[in-house]
């Protein structure tokens, strides 16, 4: 398994505090990332029902997360009964109906696909924002994150943390302004017609609460990622590189392709496990 050691450096404001372990993977093309990532999830899903009777999961959305999820939905011997989800992100004021609606994209991609849950757990945009944030984050208190799957934004965002992210809060769902880059990657990945139509806030988890997962899978193909992969992996930790976080994590495994990869150096693509 390819396993790289981050150096620690000091640069200005951005500042690593300590060396750092993170497992990358490096395959041909994102079904193959997708097979790899999905089965991983669901081995981590398997022992926390074994371990401890539940798994507590947060699934992402987006064209990163195809594979994964039908990888996922195709794996054996999970109970799904024992299994609580979450998810990362929703728009604020937008339809359950609408195209773009990550609660329409789980249910029809996931959550109809796979035999009941134990609880699903969907923010709702649609109501009072600081409500529902209160309403989800006595839930998922309750609930320690056992397996997280996310990606990787083209700006650098996690979940919907966009640049500069807030890396403080403890609070488990936060409403959050979506920058421009942010609003044109949903745009240019097709889910609005135009970037006015893209909501300008949505329901985020937070930073904190994505690191306290116990297990993290990240999943980001596709070269229009490739620079934020690289800024997240190759910089000290920084608010203005989000996902740079994860580089903080005791367990995080990351998954590219040779596109999302492209950008990094030979030193960081050498060190990782290549399929």
């Amino acid at each position: 398994m390819g396993i790289f050691k981050i150096p620690l450096r000091k640069k200005g404001l951005f500042t690593r505090l300590k060396p750092i372990t993170l497992k990358l993977h490096i395959f041909s093309d994102p079904k193959n990332i997708g097979q790899a990532s999905g089965s991983l999830a669901a081995e981590h899903i398997k022992h926390a029902i074994q371990s401890k009777g539940q798994a507590n999961i947060i699934l992402a959305t987006g064209t990163s997360q195809f594979e994964t999820l039908n990888q996922l939905i195709q794996e054996k011997d999970i109970d799904w009964s024992k299994v609580v989800l979450f998810h990362l992100d929703e728009y604020i004021g937008l339809s359950i109906s609408h195209p773009a609606s990550f609660r329409k994209y789980l249910t029809e991609r996931f959550i109809q696909l796979v035999p009941d849950l134990q609880a699903v757990n969907l923010i709702n945009g649609e109501q009072d924002a600081q409500a529902e944030c209160q309403r989800l984050n006595k839930i998922i208190l309750q609930h320690p994150i056992d397996v997280a799957l996310v990606g990787i934004g083209e700006n650098g965002h996690l979940a919907f943390n966009d640049p500069p992210a807030n890396f403080e809060t403890k609070d488990p769902y936060i409403v959050v302004q979506l920058d421009e880059a942010c609003r044109k990657q949903q745009m240019g990945e097709g889910w609005f017609p135009s970037l006015e139509d893209v909501p300008q806030q949505a329901i985020s988890m937070s930073i904190q609460h994505i690191m306290a997962s116990k297990k993290i899978i990240c999943s980001v193909p596709d070269f229009r990622k490739a620079e934020a992969v690289k800024n997240c992996l190759e910089n000290e930790v920084s608010p203005w590189f989000p996902a740079s976080i994860l580089q903080k994590h005791p367990d995080c495994s990351m998954y590219l392709d040779q596109h999302s990869a492209e950008l990094l150096s030979a030193e960081y693509r050498k060190q990782a496990f290549n399929a």
